[in-house]
Formats: C-alpha cells, sequence, structure tokens
C-alpha cells in the first residue's frame, strides 16, 4: 500500500514538473506522418484570437527552423463553424495557394470581423486573389477535402487537444499557451523538445 502510494506521488509530482516546464506528455505516445524528421504540428482556428497572436511567432521561428523538423499546420476541427474554416484551408492547401490566402484569411475574420463560411463568400474571397472560381468550387467541394476534413476532426482527440493553439512536437509532447504562459516561451519549449528528441 506505501509502495501504491509512493507511486501515485511521484506520478503527480512528474506531472507537475511537466506542467511547471511548460508542457505535457501525450499517453500513449503518437505515430508521426516523417519518422525520419522531427514532427512539429501546430493545431490552429482561423476564428482564434491566440492563434492569430502566435502566428508572427510561427513565422520568425520558421525561418529558422532546423532541416530535421517537418512542420505541419493542422486546421483543428470542433465545430460547424471551425469545420468550414478548416474546410477553406485544405481547399487552400490542396490548390497549393496557402501563401496566397492563409494570412489573408487570418486578416479578414480577425480583423475585417468577416465571417468567411459560405462557400459563394469564399469563392469571391479565393477568386480575389487570383484562384479561378470555378477550380476552388471544384477543390473545395471535392473528395480529397472531405476526406482531409474528417481527418482533421479525428486528429484533435487523438492528441487529446481540447482548445487551440497547441503544438505537438513528434507526437510525444504537447504545449499551448496555458501551459507555456506565452507565446516567446511557446517557442523556446519547441525548441528545447526539438533539441531533446534530435538527440535520440
Amino acid at each position: 500500500m506505501m509502495f501504491k502510494s509512493a507511486f501515485i506521488a511521484l506520478l503527480l509530482f512528474s506531472s507537475l514538473l511537466r506542467a511547471e516546464s511548460g508542457y505535457e506528455s501525450i499517453s500513449p505516445a503518437q505515430p508521426t506522418q516523417t519518422p525520419e524528421k522531427i514532427e512539429v504540428i501546430e493545431f490552429f482556428w482561423y476564428g482564434c484570437p491566440h492563434c492569430y497572436s502566435l502566428e508572427p511567432h510561427i513565422e520568425e521561428w520558421l525561418k529558422t527552423k532546423p532541416d530535421n523538423v517537418e512542420f505541419i499546420r493542422q486546421p483543428a476541427v470542433f465545430s460547424k463553424v471551425w469545420g468550414d474554416h478548416a474546410k477553406a484551408y485544405l481547399a487552400a492547401e490542396a490548390l497549393g495557394v496557402l501563401d496566397k490566402v492563409h494570412h489573408d484569411l487570418f486578416d479578414a475574420i480577425q480583423n475585417k470581423k468577416q465571417k468567411l463560411r459560405k462557400e459563394d463568400d469564399l469563392a469571391e474571397f479565393f477568386a480575389a486573389r487570383g484562384v479561378d472560381e470555378k477550380e476552388f468550387r471544384k477543390v473545395y467541394n471535392s473528395f480529397l477535402v472531405d476526406a482531409k476534413l474528417r481527418q482533421a476532426q479525428a486528429m484533435g482527440p487523438r492528441y487529446g487537444i481540447t482548445g487551440v493553439p497547441a503544438i505537438i512536437i513528434n507526437g510525444k509532447y504537447k504545449t499551448n499557451g496555458p501551459l507555456a504562459k506565452s507565446n516567446e516561451n511557446i517557442i523556446k519549449i519547441m525548441n528545447t523538445l526539438i533539441a531533446k528528441e534530435s538527440k535520440k
């Protein structure tokens, strides 16, 4: 009985230490899409102001990202609204135009307060950035985007994600605003865990 109590106390102490370090372990650890690299996944939603404020820090980090790191943006889906915005991201990804629309989608939703949920509104938004409207509608309603949307819906629970932004490092560790306390610290924790995983 004493051994069991000591073991539980040790687990609680270890959890406390991880929380104070700004991250938590994912149990069980999840397989990565690129086993030969350190995988970093950012869960986000265009309607999230905290995701928007983290974006410049992510962009700056990407300029010096280690070569052995594979960075993946992952739209989170916790409701119909989140799904609409995720579908916009997935369509842009499939069309190869993320560089043209990703930041503008954040700006339009966060600063200009545009909802950008209906297909017609999104088609107009994409067309204004040089994307053929018919091609957009074709991809937006494609089996590929629909399949990726269903996959996105399953991704959050898989990693124990309950809010965004959330960062997953190599399928083993999770950090976010409440754990890290600041955007700057999120980046520091990412780099620390990347370095830790790189040594293995």
